[in-house]
């Protein structure tokens, strides 16, 4: 009768375990992801103010349109995470068009900030299960730096030149309207276990 306490207990923290191991895990994942994710902006907003300066907003739509897919592909094959820029108002629905997931998380992002959370701030991961493998997904928020307004701002702010390079380039664009520090999409990085 006096083992029963001490192996109830034990019982109870061997049921625990696997749980508290699994949170270690999620802490780690997303702090590898979160480096991955954020790893990107600032190289991207980096080109972008150069290619600004040399040839004009309209001279830097390449630099988003071309240089930030390979800067994507060089943090993969870096860090191991797979990065892809999503947003719900798609300027290129080929590869910014959110799956379920990621719609769900800029949804979120979208109300929180409405609720007065810092856009800056805001990020979702989580394992989930996909085609019967389990993979990690992160997603951090993308405010519009006062930078992105030359393509990403009003349309009667835009100068003609970035109309006519956006309109040759993206018949469909809706990435258009923000303001600075709005949500304008998110970095996603996923990785299976």
């Amino acid at each position: 009768m006096r083992f029963r306490p001490v192996f109830t207990t034990l019982v109870v923290a061997a049921a625990t375990l696997p749980a508290v191991v699994f949170a270690a895990d999620n802490t780690e994942l997303m702090s590898a992801a979160r480096a991955a994710a954020s790893s990107l902006p600032p190289k991207l907003l980096a080109a972008l103010g150069d290619e600004i300066a040399k040839a004009g907003p309209e001279g830097a739509i390449p630099v988003c349109r071309d240089m930030a897919p390979k800067m994507a592909k060089e943090v993969a094959a870096s860090t191991g995470w797979q990065l892809k820029r999503v947003t719900l108002k798609p300027r290129n629905p080929q590869r910014a068009t959110p799956d379920a997931w990621e719609r769900a998380a800029l949804e979120e992002f979208d109300r929180r900030v409405a609720a007065g959370e810092n856009p800056a701030t805001l990020e979702k991961g989580e394992v989930v299960e996909r085609d019967g493998q389990r993979i990690y997904r992160y997603a951090k928020a993308l405010p519009t730096q006062a930078l992105c307004l030359n393509c990403h701002g009003p349309l009667e702010k835009m100068t003609p030149e970035v109309k006519a390079r956006l309109g040759e380039h993206y018949p469909e664009d809706r990435a258009t309207g923000y303001s600075e520090g709005q949500v304008r999409g998110a970095i996603v990085a996923s990785k299976p276990l």
